[in-house]
C-alpha cells in the first residue's frame, strides 16, 4: 500500500535561520527552521504521541508525516492561532496544529473507514484515511495566514503565504476588515504548500475518501461526512484545552450520534440476522402498532454487531443494554417505567409461548413501503409486571464497562453522556493535552483479575536486554513461524486469530492506547489477559453455548483454544503469562498477558514498541 513512499526521494530541507542581527527594528521577527519551530519538549511529545498513532516506521511517518508538519512549522512560523481567542500568543498556531492532528488521529481510531464498506477494503484503506484525517486536521486552520493577517517583510514588501516559507524578518498584524470563518474558504490556496504532488496522487485513488478531502480543503465541512466531523471535534479539543475547558467532553459526539448507531445496528440486524414472524420460534414479531424482539437475543446480537464495528465500551450486562436503549428513547416502556415486557406469542398455528421482550415503534426502523406485513398472530401483554429479564440473567461479567481510574477514559455508554466517540472523564479535570494524549495503560488489578490471567509469582524488575537473554530471546529466534488456519467461520483458537488480525488491520482494535487489549513489546505482540478474549467473546455469543457444555466462562473457554495453538511464549517456570509494567506519566501499574512469538501473526509490518511498556522477569 505504502510502496508509493518507499523510493528514495529528497527529504524536506529546512529554511535555514538567518544569522543574527544586533540592530534587528523592535517588532520584528526572525524566520526559524522546522527543526528550531519543532525543538520544544512538548512539542517533540506531541509529534512523538503523532507517530505512536500511526503505527509506522519512522520511515515512512517521515514521508506521510513528518515532512508535512515540517512544511507546516516554517509556514506558520511564530503566528498565533487567534488575535484574543484561543492559542492567541507566539507559536499558537503551530501548537494548536500539532495539537488538533493529535486528537484528530486519537478520534480516527474509533472509526472504521470507509464506513459501510467491508473489512477488506477498510483494511487496504486504512492508512490513507489515516493520513487524509491527520491532513486535514493540519489544513484547518491555515487559511488565517491568507485573510486574517497582513505581514510585512524587512524590505518592505508585503508577505502572503502563496509565497512560501518566510525568507526575511518580519511582522505582522491582524486585519481590521477580516471576515469571520473567510479561512476555511482559503484552505484551497495553500494546500499545495504542504502536501507534495506524490500524497495527492496516492490520496486520489481512494474515490470514498477523496470526494470528502477535497470537502475539507474547500472549507464546506457539513459536505465531508466523518472526515469533516473529526476535524471539527479535534478542533473543539485543542481550543477547550487552551481555554482552560475539558478536551474530552469537547470531542464527545452529540448524543444522537449514539442514538443512530443504535438504530442502525438494529435496521441492520432485522435485515441481516434476526428472523421476524415465524410460525414457531422467532428473533421477534410484528404486529400493527410495535415491533416485539425477545429481549436477551436482541441485547446479545445488538452487543456482538457494535462491537464488531469498533464501537467500545458496549456493557456486559443485558440490564445496562436496556437502559442504554431507553435512555436515548429506543424503547417504549411499560406504565411503571421498566423497558421489559411480558408477553405471550401465539402463532395462527395454534403455538404459543411466553417471553421477555422490547416494544419498539416500527416507524423508527422502517420507512414508509418498506415496513413487512404483521405477525398472522397474536401478541398479549401479560397483567403482571415483568421486573426484570429473566432471559438475561446470564452472569456474563461486565468487562468493558470497567470502573474508571486516573487517566483513563469511561465507557461512552458509561455516564449519560451519549458520546461514541471520546467520553469525557469522571470527577476529572484535564490540566495539559499531554494528560489526556500521553494517559498509560490502566487496568484494575484485583485478585481475581491477577488469578485468571494466571500472574507470574514474585515479579522484579529487568532491562530489556534481562528479559530477552536467553529465554525470551531463545524461544523467538528459534521457534518456527506456525501460522494458525485462518479459515474457520466457528468460534476456535484458529477463529479467534483471524479475527484479532483482521481486527488490527482493519483499526477497529487499537494497539498500543490506554484502553488498548493488544501492544507491541520487545518486537512482538503482547495479548492482554483476560481482557482480549472477553471481548472476542462478546462480539461472539455463540461462545458462551460452547462454554457452558465445558463449565467453563466464554473468556476461559476462547483462552483455552487459544493456548492449544502454540503460538505464545511461556516463561522459564512454565507459565503462560508475562507480566508488563506500564509507566504513565503519573503512576505505574501492570498488566498481565501472553507474549506471541512472532508479532508477523498480526502484523504485516511491526509497529513500533509501545515506550510505556515494559516486560517483567519471573524468578
Amino acid at each position: 500500500m505504502l510502496s508509493l513512499f518507499q523510493r528514495k526521494r529528497p527529504s524536506v530541507a529546512a529554511a535555514p535561520s538567518p544569522a543574527p542581527s544586533i540592530d534587528l527594528p523592535k517588532g520584528r521577527l526572525r524566520p526559524e527552521s522546522a527543526a528550531s519551530l519543532l525543538a520544544t519538549p512538548r512539542r517533540q511529545k506531541l509529534l512523538e504521541h503523532i507517530w505512536q498513532r500511526t503505527s509506522l516506521s519512522r520511515r515512512q511517518f517521515a514521508t506521510l508525516y513528518r515532512a508535512p508538519l515540517e512544511r507546516y512549522a516554517e509556514l506558520v512560523q511564530r503566528f498565533p492561532a487567534s488575535e484574543a481567542h484561543h492559542h492567541a500568543y507566539p507559536g499558537g498556531m503551530l501548537d494548536h496544529g500539532l495539537e488538533i492532528v493529535a486528537y484528530a488521529l486519537k478520534l480516527r481510531q474509533s472509526h472504521l473507514l470507509p464506513a459501510g464498506s467491508t473489512p477488506e477494503d477498510q483494511a487496504a484503506q486504512s492508512e490513507a484515511w489515516t493520513a487524509a484525517v491527520a491532513y486535514a486536521a493540519l489544513l484547518h486552520d491555515v487559511g488565517k495566514l491568507a485573510v486574517d493577517l497582513h505581514v510585512e517583510l524587512a524590505d518592505g514588501s508585503t508577505w502572503h503565504p502563496w509565497h512560501g516559507p518566510l525568507r526575511q524578518p518580519y511582522r505582522f498584524r491582524y486585519r481590521d476588515d477580516r471576515e469571520y470563518r473567510l479561512h476555511s474558504a482559503a484552505t484551497g490556496l495553500l494546500y499545495r504548500q504542504l502536501l507534495d504532488r506524490h500524497l495527492l496522487d496516492w490520496l486520489s485513488d481512494y474515490p470514498a475518501l477523496w470526494a470528502p478531502l477535497l470537502y475539507v480543503l474547500a472549507g464546506q465541512y457539513e459536505h465531508a461526512g466523518v472526515l469533516g466531523e473529526l476535524v471539527v471535534q479535534a478542533d473543539r479539543a485543542s481550543v477547550a484545552q487552551e481555554l482552560g475547558g475539558d478536551p474530552a467532553r469537547a470531542m464527545a459526539a452529540p448524543k444522537h450520534a449514539l442514538q443512530r448507531k443504535l438504530l442502525d445496528g438494529l435496521r441492520y440486524l432485522l435485515k441481516e440476522e434476526l428472523k421476524l414472524n415465524q410460525p414457531e420460534a422467532s428473533d421477534g414479531w410484528l404486529t400493527e402498532d410495535a415491533l416485539w424482539l425477545v429481549s436477551k437475543t436482541c441485547s446479545d446480537k445488538l452487543r456482538a454487531h457494535l462491537l464488531s464495528q469498533g464501537i467500545d465500551g458496549i456493557p456486559a450486562n443485558n440490564t445496562a443494554v436496556f437502559n442504554v436503549l431507553q435512555d436515548h428513547g429506543m424503547l417504549q416502556t411499560t406504565s411503571d417505567g421498566k423497558a421489559i415486557w411480558r408477553a405471550t406469542v401465539t402463532s395462527s398455528t395454534g403455538w404459543s409461548h411466553s417471553f421477555t421482550l422490547l416494544r419498539l415503534a416500527p416507524a423508527l426502523i422502517w420507512k414508509t413501503g418498506e415496513r413487512p406485513a404483521p405477525f398472522a398472530g397474536t401478541v398479549a401483554i401479560d397483567t403482571a409486571s415483568a421486573d426484570k429479564d429473566t432471559d438475561a440473567s446470564a452472569s456474563s461479567p461486565a468487562i468493558i464497562a470497567r470502573p474508571t481510574v486516573e487517566g483513563q477514559e469511561p465507557a461512552p455508554w458509561e455516564g449519560g453522556g451519549g458520546t461514541d466517540t471520546i467520553p469525557s472523564p469522571v470527577g476529572q479535570a484535564v490540566t495539559d493535552v499531554m494528560e489526556d494524549l500521553l494517559a498509560m495503560v490502566e487496568r484494575g488489578d484485583s485478585e481475581r483479575e491477577k488469578q485468571n490471567a494466571e500472574a507470574a509469582l514474585g515479579e522484579a524488575p529487568a532491562t530489556r536486554s534481562e528479559v530477552l537473554a536467553p529465554t525470551l530471546a531463545a524461544a523467538l529466534s528459534s521457534s518456527p513461524m506456525r501460522q494458525p488456519v485462518l479459515s474457520t467461520e466457528q468460534p476456535s483458537g484458529e477463529h479467534f486469530m483471524a479475527w484479532l488480525k483482521q481486527g488490527i488491520a482493519s483499526r477497529r482494535l487499537i494497539i498500543n492506547d490506554a484502553k488498548a487489549l493488544v501492544h507491541t513489546v520487545i518486537d512482538t505482540a503482547y495479548l492482554v489477559s483476560p481482557g482480549v478474549f472477553q471481548r472476542y467473546a462478546q462480539e461472539h455469543p455463540e461462545v458462551r453455548t460452547l462454554a457452558k457444555q465445558e463449565n467453563q466462562q466464554d473468556w476461559q473457554w476462547v483462552q483455552k483454544r487459544f493456548e492449544r495453538l502454540q503460538l505464545h511464549c511461556k516463561q522459564p517456570n512454565g507459565l503462560n503469562i508475562w507480566t508488563c509494567e506500564v509507566s504513565g506519566p503519573r503512576k505505574s501499574r501492570q498488566l498481565h498477558g501472553y507474549l506471541l512469538e512472532h508479532a508477523h501473526l498480526l502484523f504485516a509490518q511491526i509497529p513500533p514498541n509501545n515506550p510505556y511498556l515494559r516486560v517483567l522477569s519471573s524468578k
